[in-house]
């Protein structure tokens, strides 16, 4: 009988010592929280880690400050993690579930509380609604659980497509990154409520197309209800969408529903100047993230306008606010590197200008300090937006007929990596961002002599205006209905056209690319939305010229185009 008891004893303390065992495992306790909060934030020290690239392929780094590499994880990503068997802490977030909703549509209206978001559907339809003749209410797509992602246009002429710099700000594209959400419906607020009263505001909104998304991941900040209750990083799906965009080494990134949505958005409206807001730390971010050991063109212009935001914060939220970094500014790179990103994505691809902008230590801003969070940035929003007003702004255009020409504007010995611009096709119109100084740009369109023209003088703060003649060439090529019909930009081109073809073809249409000696190059099918851009690869083509034709595969109506590859 003894001898039963002892046994029994020795059965019930293996098994007791087995389940606090489990109960206390690290990867347990990870994989507990991850499954629960739908997230989990870890450190591991930055001495560990053996390849920075195989981490951010893998993970979303949040920072690496103080020797140490924060993470996060999700359900997609906690199980590889474990694998790799770091020494890591599990870092224990503040809930968020004390976050009350408005109560009001007007309470939501005073910027010092969060709206529902039925709230925040109804204020940005009454910004569009109260203010007609300054704004109006576009839609960029849909998440995953069919929430809207909505983007304002403010302008003096909202429903019109105006010869201007168009500018972008969107904000918490990681859903628990909530304080440039408020931020941005302040801006819009008072963009429109100060049009009439401020100099300042009229001259950017009658100068320029302002582009405000407050909320870019609505699945993320409200899952599937109405509050926001347990805020997390990642989008339904649980991807981190500002790891989702495409760029020149990771070609198969996932591309979730509202990636897609926004690079329709973004390609469609070809933005000269852009910023993306998030919240973890608080510093101005600027390209290239992507690579530490490549400089931007323009690094210089790009750090002067990311000190101009920090350091105007610092006037309006004092020294410690903001000073993370070199006193609030960082090239992406040197700080960690991101794979997919978004600001890098816009730089690169659409010839755009972005940066990313932390604005909190906090990832979710308490509603207590979101009219702190506004007095210490708004003036520093308004400045970021005039830097579109600067440097140089250009119509270029047939010398005989005073057509539009679609032309590639290059610095010769400074431009590199897709730094160039390109010149409107419709408008002709284009803008370069460039540090003060005397530059000399050169200007080349299919069937046109190319064109240098020197010492083009950029004033700090100020605008230096262009107008470009181009002469044909006397044997050049020859236009057709279908070539003005369909538009190709940027041409000439080296990696890549943008192909609109006017809501001519809709649907499954079949691309074919011909050389001069009539060979086929390339034959697909694609799918293609009226007035959305098409992005046409042509990195295998070599220098020289070529034909593109379009056919809907339905009606088997045919458009054509030309186009001119430079190596």
């Amino acid at each position: 009988m003894g001898r039963q008891f002892l046994i029994l004893l020795s059965v019930f303390c293996l098994s007791v010592f087995n389940s606090f065992s489990r109960e206390n495992n690290p990867d347990d306790i990870l994989r507990l929280n991850v499954n629960r909060d739908g997230q989990a934030e870890v450190t591991i020290p930055a001495a560990s880690v053996k390849s920075f690239e195989e981490l951010t392929s893998n993970v979303s780094i949040l920072s690496v400050r103080d020797n140490m590499v924060h993470l996060s994880l999700s359900k997609l990503t906690v199980e590889w993690f474990i694998s790799k068997k770091y020494d890591y802490k599990i870092v224990e977030r503040i809930s968020p579930k004390s976050l009350t909703s408005s109560c009001s549509l007007s309470q939501a209206m005073l910027w010092d509380s969060y709206p529902t978001y039925s709230q925040y559907d109804s204020i940005m339809q009454s910004f569009a609604l109260n203010y007609p003749s300054l704004c109006r209410l576009d839609t960029i797509g849909t998440s995953v659980n069919g929430k809207l992602v909505l983007a304002l246009k403010i302008s003096a002429n909202p429903a019109i497509s105006e010869n201007e710099p168009r500018v972008f700000y969107t904000s918490t594209m990681h859903g628990d990154e909530t304080g440039g959400y408020i931020l941005m419906l302040h801006l819009a607020d008072y963009l429109l409520k100060n049009y009439n009263t401020s100099s300042r505001v009229r001259n950017l909104v009658d100068n320029l197309e302002i582009w405000i998304n407050p909320l870019a991941n609505p699945d993320g900040t409200y899952g599937t209800g109405n509050s926001i209750t347990s805020p997390i990083r990642y989008n339904a799906n649980g991807y981190d969408l500002n790891r989702n965009f495409p760029d020149p080494f990771t070609p198969n990134t996932v591309k979730q529903k509202e990636t897609l949505d926004m690079i329709s958005f973004l390609r469609k409206h070809k933005f000269s100047l852009s910023a993306n807001f998030h919240s973890g730390n608080e510093v101005v971010n600027y390209p290239w993230d992507r690579w530490s050991s490549r400089i931007h063109a323009d690094d210089t212009w790009f750090n002067s306008i990311s000190r101009a935001y920090a350091d105007t914060a610092h006037v309006y939220g004092g020294a410690a606010y903001m000073n993370f970094k070199d006193n609030g500014v960082t090239r992406g790179a040197l700080w960690y590197v991101v794979w997919g990103g978004r600001q890098d994505f816009v730089t690169w691809e659409l010839e755009g200008r972005e940066v990313t902008i932390e604005l909190d230590d906090q990832y979710i801003t308490p509603p207590a300090q979101l009219s702190l969070l506004w007095q210490n940035n708004w003036h520093s929003l308004l400045g970021y937006l005039e830097n579109a007003l600067y440097g140089i702004h250009g119509i270029v255009s047939d010398v005989n007929t005073h057509k539009a020409v679609p032309a590639r504007v290059y610095i010769s010995g400074h431009d590199k990596d897709s730094s160039q611009v390109y010149s409107d096709s419709n408008t002709g119109s284009f803008v370069r961002f460039l540090s003060p100084g005397s530059w000399n740009l050169t200007f080349t369109s299919a069937g046109y002599q190319p064109l240098l023209i020197n010492n083009v003088i950029v004033t700090a703060g100020q605008r230096t205006d262009l107008t470009v003649n181009m002469l044909p060439l006397v044997s050049g090529l020859k236009s057709t209905e279908s070539d003005r019909l369909v538009k190709l930009y940027p041409n000439p081109a080296e990696n890549k056209i943008d192909a609109l073809l006017n809501d001519l073809l809709t649907g499954n249409i079949n691309i074919r690319i011909i050389n001069q000696s009539g060979q086929i190059l390339s034959d697909y099918d694609t799918e293609i939305t009226g007035g959305i851009p098409l992005l046409i690869d042509i990195k295998y083509l070599s220098a020289g010229v070529y034909t593109i034709v379009f056919t809907d595969k339905l009606t088997a109506k045919t458009y054509h185009g030309r186009f001119v590859v430079i190596r």
